[in-house]
């Protein structure tokens, strides 16, 4: 991690009752990517992607709700869970704060991933062009799967999760780099600053939620998936790294070919994949995919 890191302001915009924060890099005036963040990730994760890019960008990226600096609503406190659609309809607002007309280029890695794909068939007037890093969508599911995940969830909401403290911020970066083996410590130690905080006890703790360890009680449908991403009229571009452990732990006993005809069901799709990368594509290979952004959104 050589070059200067590239100064961000941090935003407060309160969307339906809660507050989320928001990362922006660049000037108003250049052209904007929009970019949403995993699962147990804060905005600040695309930092490396946005040092990379060689044109001038506006780089807007939401804390999704529950993460990061962004509010926990007080329904998920009290025991409650996290609904996926939430995410969308939070983009949706801020999209409409930041862009209220025209088109955007929308931007996730995984969990993002799957967001800005279902908002772009939800709203395709609205989406320009996607970039999916390493989105894959769920294993499909079967009816018969309903009991003994609705029991699941009521197990849950019975005895919340909790997430573990740590003693140390070089703990924090460490659980980085444990869970990430090509990880840079450099980028592990600015990393570990954004995905935690003192928690007054002389620890750290992460900036997360723990309600969103919690499964909903509904099943991932593909079928449904599939019919929204049919919707999708903006050209998409997956990329994945080689032999993605990701996909091959979605995939089960699928067949990866069999897995990943899904995204036949975009009209316009395309794949790139990254050479000496993990799931965290944009930690391992920020100049790969910020030249891959850039090329394609331009």
């Amino acid at each position: 991690m050589n070059r200067p890191l590239r100064p961000s302001v941090s935003e407060f915009v309160t969307v339906r009752g809660v507050r989320l924060h928001v990362r922006r890099w660049g000037n108003s005036d250049a052209p904007t990517l929009f970019m949403l963040h995993g699962w147990m990730d804060v905005a600040a994760s695309f930092q490396f992607v946005v040092d990379a890019l060689a044109s001038d960008w506006q780089v807007i990226a939401p804390d999704a709700r529950g993460f990061g600096l962004s509010d926990w609503p007080v329904a998920h406190q009290n025991g409650g869970h996290y609904w996926f659609h939430e995410y969308l309809a939070d983009l949706d607002a801020l999209l409409d704060h930041y862009a209220p007309t025209g088109e955007v280029n929308l931007v996730g890695h995984s969990m993002g991933a799957n967001v800005v794909c279902l908002y772009a068939g939800a709203r395709p007037e609205r989406v320009r062009r996607v970039v999916d890093l390493e989105g894959f969508g769920l294993p499909p599911s079967r009816p018969a799967q309903l009991p003994r995940r609705i029991a699941s969830w009521l197990d849950e909401l019975r005895e919340p999760p909790t997430l573990r403290r740590y003693a140390t911020l070089d703990d924090v970066a460490a659980r980085l780099i444990k869970t990430n083996e090509r990880l840079d410590p450099q980028r592990a130690r600015f990393l570990a600053q954004h995905w935690s905080k003192p928690d007054g006890e002389g620890g750290f703790m992460l900036l997360a939620d723990p309600a969103h360890k919690i499964r909903g009680p509904l099943l991932y449908r593909l079928d449904e998936v599939m019919a929204v991403w049919a919707n999708v009229r903006a050209k998409v571009l997956h990329v994945e790294a080689v032999a993605s452990p990701t996909l091959a732990a979605l995939a089960g006993n699928i067949p990866l070919d069999e897995f990943k005809a899904r995204f036949q069901a975009f009209p316009d799709w395309r794949e790139a994949i990254i050479d000496d990368a993990g799931h965290m594509v944009h930690h391992d290979q920020p100049e790969q995919v910020a030249a891959l952004i850039e090329a394609f959104c331009a």
